[in-house]
């Protein structure tokens, strides 16, 4: 005679394939779900994106070689060329806007510079960085005044000294007082906006890297 768990005795011992109706069931443990192993990176807001990136950095590094531009003729080519006379002012000049004019890689590079930012930017604020989108924008509204200033002042005065002709023919040189007050005081403002443009993308930079560690 068996005894039953809690001290009933059973009347007689359990016969296979008969159910016991005083055995102790077993416990049904819950089932545990799989778990399954991610196959790569979360994609986020702040995934890395190389082409973002170099977007970012290619867009720095040209704002930055025009705000140098600015600077060189606010440093030295202007304050040396104030010392020569009329005649060698105009001629000089004169070949300087001939060789940036018929450079395409300045060409280039003056105009894409503000392109890339504001690509950048759209691109920055649809993947929800919008503090590195806010910075960058703020570098190509920057910028586009530079442009601006460039187009409605600094480019028609450079036309109008090409228009002059040979310096050495020239019997009127109030061109030169316009380029000494209006011209200069133009590329001082160029070269501090691109400045500001530069110092934006730079901290657009900074907050990049932070976002996508």
């Amino acid at each position: 005679m068996t005894t039953h768990p809690a001290g009933n005795p059973q009347p007689y011992p359990p016969q296979p394939g008969v159910h016991d109706p005083y055995a102790q069931q077993p416990q049904h443990q819950p089932r545990q779900q799989p778990q399954y192993q991610q196959s790569g990176p979360a994609a986020g807001p702040a995934e890395r994106g190389k082409g973002a990136t170099a977007l970012i950095l290619v867009s720095t590094i040209l704002l930055g070689l025009m705000a140098g531009l600015f600077f060189a003729f606010d440093v030295s080519v202007m304050p040396g060329l104030a010392k020569a006379d009329d005649r060698t002012y105009v001629t000089a000049m004169q070949n300087f806007n001939a060789a940036i004019d018929g450079n395409p890689l300045f060409g280039m590079a003056f105009m894409v510079a503000l392109l890339l930012p504001v690509v950048s930017a759209i691109l920055e604020y649809r993947k929800g960085r919008r503090n590195v989108a806010v910075w960058v924008a703020v570098g190509a509204v920057l910028y586009f005044v530079v442009l601006m200033i460039t187009f409605s002042v600094n480019i028609p005065l450079n036309n109008e000294l090409a228009d002059a002709g040979n310096a050495a023919k020239m019997t009127d040189f109030s061109i030169v007082d316009k380029f000494k007050t209006t011209w200069v005081t133009t590329n001082i403002l160029r070269t501090l906006l691109s400045t500001a443009a530069l110092t934006a993308l730079s901290r657009a930079l900074v907050l990049y890297g932070r976002a996508t560690r």
